[in-house]
């Protein structure tokens, strides 16, 4: 069964950088499309970064020039490095393949705070 587990997440300030890991089990991650997104309370699920099977990457406009999507294959887990952060990116963050299974579950994701 495919699992992520996200970890990194914590309380910044603004200006400040954190970097977030999303250890796979259930899956390699250097065979599908992998994904981070953020959920801010009140606010719909969002897609921040996208890294492909074939290394093509896609940030969603406010994370392009802050964030950073890695991959280390040896250890089957896919980074985001977000520097320069904002209140503003204050969300639960989650990892997860771009396609999902049906009755793909979240994982518990990493809260990132980020105070001005």
């Amino acid at each position: 069964q495919m699992q992520m587990v996200e970890s990194g997440g914590g309380l910044a300030q603004a200006g400040e950088s954190l970097r977030l890991s999303c250890t796979a089990s259930g899956t390699t991650v250097s065979n599908i499309a992998m994904a981070w997104y953020r959920q801010a309370p009140g606010k719909e699920r969002e897609l921040v970064a996208r890294v492909g099977s074939g290394g093509k990457i896609y940030y969603a406009e406010f994370a392009k020039g802050r964030f950073t999507i890695s991959r280390d294959n040896s250890r089957n887990t896919v980074f985001l490095q977000m520097n320069r952060l904002k209140p503003e990116d204050t969300a639960m963050y989650y990892c997860a393949p771009q396609s999902r299974p049906d009755g793909w579950t979240w994982g518990q994701g990493t809260q990132v705070t980020v105070s001005s």
